[in-house]
């Protein structure tokens, strides 16, 4: 069970299961030829691949696209963006896969108007990664310089490594993460997953 060793394992154990989705390392690669601040291939592409390989399936199953993210608050136009996505388009061209970039510094200006819910500026990749709607899906990975692996997990990696997907009701809305792991589970019927925390209920008393 790698969700029960030591972290350091657990990091050797992740990078050696990620090596065995070639798309995977060729997005890496090609991202960091960009050079995007504070960049990070994050989410289903990751936690999936790991899902794939414990289970016995192609490293690439069932992965949709694969999500980069930077951070650059110096300018907020989307015709900033847009030249960075054209120039990743470029850069991504003849691999069998989507790949799609984002400015994570602009997504407060279109978050509630796709998922209904307000959504603070963040601050960096690593907070835009924090508000994932299942803590499984907070996971980043990103080429250094030097060539170093560097992990973003502030959940940790056990129940990646055991299947297990658990709410992040910090930001996207029960919908989000009910329709997500309703797909994920189509694919990976493995998994277990846990529930949707209940609201609150409060409760009144009358004195007399």
């Amino acid at each position: 069970m790698i969700g029960r060793l030591p972290l350091d394992e657990q990091l050797a154990a992740l990078k050696s299961v990620l090596s065995r989705n070639e798309v995977l390392l060729e997005v890496l690669n090609r991202t960091a030829r960009l050079g995007l601040p504070g960049w990070y291939l994050t989410a289903g592409c990751l936690f999936q691949t790991v899902w794939n390989v414990s289970t016995d399936r192609h490293p690439t199953t069932g992965i949709k696209d694969y999500d980069v993210f930077y951070f650059d608050n110096h300018d907020l136009s989307w015709e900033a963006e847009d030249a960075v996505i054209k120039a990743a388009g470029a850069a991504f061209a003849g691999l069998p896969a989507q790949v799609e970039v984002r400015n994570e510094a602009r997504v407060h200006l279109w978050y509630e108007r796709k998922f209904g819910v307000a959504c603070a500026p963040y601050t960096s990749t690593e907070a835009a990664i924090d508000s994932f709607a299942a803590t499984t899906c907070c996971l980043g990975v990103r080429l250094e310089g030097d060539g170093r692996w560097r992990v973003y997990a502030p959940h940790g990696l056990a129940d990646v490594f055991n299947l297990v997907v658990r709410p992040n009701p910090v930001l996207a809305p029960r919908e989000v993460y009910e329709s997500k792991t309703a797909r994920w589970r189509q694919q990976w019927p493995e998994l277990t997953v846990l529930d949707w925390p209940s609201e609150p209920t409060t409760s009144t008393s009358a004195s007399t």
